[in-house]
């Protein structure tokens, strides 16, 4: 029989399964994400640190892990909830099994769970911490230790993800030279903008304008990253900055959620939010729909965008209509709260990466010549 493990939510909430991954104890936000592969590159996306992972197909672990499906240095969830975890794999380009991966990154895994009643709770209830334990069944003792994990509502997360010395990429004679701001970005953003024939230079999110402007970026990109972008008040403070001048920005999840504070719009903490890869949002521009990758639980406050006359919506999700993309009317910036880079997801989005490079055309020909 395999070891047991205990889930507890923050509002007494108490599941049994059984135990994979290393023997210990795990706190966290509990979120889910309703992809139906891409598994590895949602455990080391950077977004999600701080964050429990609860899995909503059935089937995890059954291609294994490979170096390349990584989207940082390591696993960055807290933990992992799911209903079969394999213990064995069936691709052959697999570098091992998902348990020797999560041993090796020395993550607490509870499987053999009922994740459709589980997220069907966290859909009513809302998002809320939670402790899991495979080493540790005193109930008394981990709901005492779940008291005192803070509300993600007020956490800066990102400066846990975020390099920390800068690094450039890709071809350093190229006349774009992308600035990214790096609040927890994802390998397969960078490869984007790379792709498109980009130097990129990574600043850590303790950089100074000075530093920036040093680089003399024809482009600035804002990254993803977890956290509350709220309480990131020295980081907004610059991207105001930023946005007073006539260089180009693209920002992207956080890196949307920061742009639109610095533009003096508001955010606010969503009830589950949207994490899964296939999101619809419809362009208010082509008026198309574009099936997206997500994963974000804070968003931005319509009612702060009535006052506002400079910055306009150019996406909205299908689903809730709440904003996914904003643009400044008197400058070349904008963002969106999904991912465009899709990995994993479809490609429906990826001409955004098209636009910021039209941007950044414009500057140089029209502007900084």
């Amino acid at each position: 029989m395999k070891d047991r493990a205990v889930l507890i939510l923050a509002d007494g909430t108490t599941l049994f399964g059984k135990s994979a991954g290393i023997k210990s104890t795990s706190v966290g936000e509990l979120c889910f994400n309703t992809g139906m592969t891409g598994y590895q590159e949602i455990f080391t996306d950077p977004s999600y640190y701080g964050q429990i992972m609860v899995t909503t197909n059935a089937h995890i672990g059954n291609y294994g892990y490979s170096d390349i499906e990584i989207e940082s240095d390591s696993i960055k969830i807290a933990a992992l909830v799911c209903k079969d975890f394999n213990f064995h794999n069936s691709r052959y380009a697999s570098l091992g099994d998902l348990q020797s991966y999560f041993k090796k990154e020395k993550i607490v895994c509870i499987y053999d769970i009922d994740t459709r009643a589980l997220v069907r709770h966290i859909r009513d209830k809302g998002a809320m911490n939670a402790i899991i334990s495979s080493d540790n069944l005193n109930i008394d003792h981990l709901q005492n230790q779940l008291k005192e994990v803070p509300d993600m509502e007020g956490l800066e997360l990102s400066s846990f993800v975020s390099t920390d010395k800068a690094y450039t990429l890709g071809d350093e004679n190229s006349k774009y030279r992308v600035a990214v701001l790096d609040f927890g970005i994802k390998k397969s953003i960078l490869k984007c903008l790379i792709d498109r024939g980009t130097f990129v230079k990574v600043f850590p999110m303790t950089a100074s304008l000075d530093e920036i402007s040093s680089f003399e970026p024809t482009g600035i990109f804002l990254s993803n990253g977890p956290g509350d972008p709220s309480v990131m008040s020295s980081v907004i403070s610059m991207i105001r900055e930023i946005l007073t001048s006539s260089i180009p920005v693209f920002g992207i999840c956080l890196g949307h959620q920061l742009m639109a504070l610095a533009g003096g719009l508001k955010t606010f903490k969503m009830h589950t939010g949207h994490r899964g890869i296939n999101h619809p949002i419809i362009n208010l521009k082509t008026n198309k729909c574009e099936v997206t990758s997500q994963n974000h639980g804070f968003s931005i406050d319509e009612n702060s965008l009535l006052k506002n006359k400079n910055i306009e919506i150019t996406h909205r999700n299908l689903n809730d209509n709440s904003i996914e993309g904003i643009r400044f009317l008197d400058r070349r910036c904008f963002s969106v709260q999904y991912h465009p880079e899709s990995s994993p997801g479809p490609h429906d989005s990826r001409y955004l990466f098209d636009n910021f490079v039209d941007n950044m055309d414009f500057y140089i020909n029209e502007i900084h010549v």
